[in-house]
């Protein structure tokens, strides 16, 4: 184990990617907003908005100050809304409960709205240096295939699994926060889930999948559907109402569009959805409190 770890860990000192929010001195807020934007989103759609974000809101205190609209709207395409609802919502907490300051444990950032036990043990290893536990689907793969021969994970994570990436972390505080960031990366470029680059692993003679003759996996991915799907009618919704300073007719988004030039009511119109659709895209976002009913039309909520 201690050979893996140095192979590890060397490969990413030689071979990670510069990203801002892994440069040396980076606070606590940086990586937060990262860890929350990267969820489920590629790193090249991430670096643009979160540059934006850091030059806007370089504090928790500088967001809590800004209407929740302004989060949503600069969140822009990133998809799945309700993280910037979630995490205007932590920077309130952090300038209320903690003085502006992103808390260090585990614990009290899992108590923050939008932070679950990935993204608390992320944040706490990549900001403070704590020893935790890290587990996302990228480091779930590379342990799957290093250490149980297999060619994925399972499609959820099972307490097995968090057993075993707690036994095979390096004792050493510093060395444990090197693994999870570079097993991570490993899983990101390398042992990818469709095309791994196993001639350039570090560990390839190592790996428990190499040795059994790199079995297929036990079961068919499936991807997550995006055309034709509510999501992507509330996306177009969205895109709509960050627009728009004043209420949106309602009538708008459930029938024809009458017509109108701005691009991004052409891109809804082009999605062809049926009113039943846009109906109940609308009232999920209502509901989920990413829009709010006003004069009879619709607007982001303040």
């Amino acid at each position: 184990m201690q050979q893996i770890h140095r192979q590890i860990n060397q490969w990413y000192q030689k071979n990670s990617r510069d990203l801002p929010w892994r440069k040396e001195g980076v606070s606590g807020w940086e990586v937060m907003v990262s860890e929350f934007m990267l969820q489920q989103t590629p790193v090249v759609r991430v670096l643009p908005v979160w540059e934006e974000w850091m030059r806007r809101w370089p504090r928790p205190q500088d967001l809590a100050g800004e209407p929740l609209s302004e989060a949503l709207k600069a969140w822009g395409r990133l998809g799945y809304p309700r993280r910037a609802q979630r995490l205007h919502a932590a920077a309130v907490e952090i300038t209320t409960e903690y003085n502006g300051q992103v808390p260090r444990t585990e614990d009290a950032l899992r108590a923050l709205p939008g932070v679950g036990d990935y993204t608390a043990a992320a944040i706490a290893c990549f900001a403070f240096g704590e020893p935790t536990v890290v587990v996302d689907t990228n480091i779930r793969r590379v342990h799957a295939r290093l250490f149980g021969g297999m060619a994925l994970p399972e499609p959820s994570p099972r307490a097995s699994e968090f057993a075993r990436a707690r036994q095979v972390q390096p004792e050493d505080a510093e060395q444990a926060n090197a693994w999870n960031i570079s097993v991570m990366e490993l899983g990101a470029l390398v042992c990818t889930a469709r095309s791994p680059k196993c001639d350039s692993c570090p560990v390839f003679e190592s790996c428990a999948w190499i040795a059994a003759g790199q079995p297929a996996p036990h079961y068919t991915p499936k991807g997550q559907a995006w055309k034709g799907t509510d999501r992507q009618v509330r996306g177009a919704i969205m895109a709509v109402l960050r627009e728009h300073e004043h209420p949106v007719p309602q009538a708008s988004f459930l029938a024809d569009l009458g017509g109108q030039e701005h691009p991004a009511y052409v891109a809804l119109e082009k999605l062809q959805a049926e009113s039943q659709q846009r109906e109940r895209a609308l009232a999920g976002l209502l509901k989920d409190g990413l829009a709010v009913l006003e004069d009879g039309g619709v607007r982001l909520p303040s």
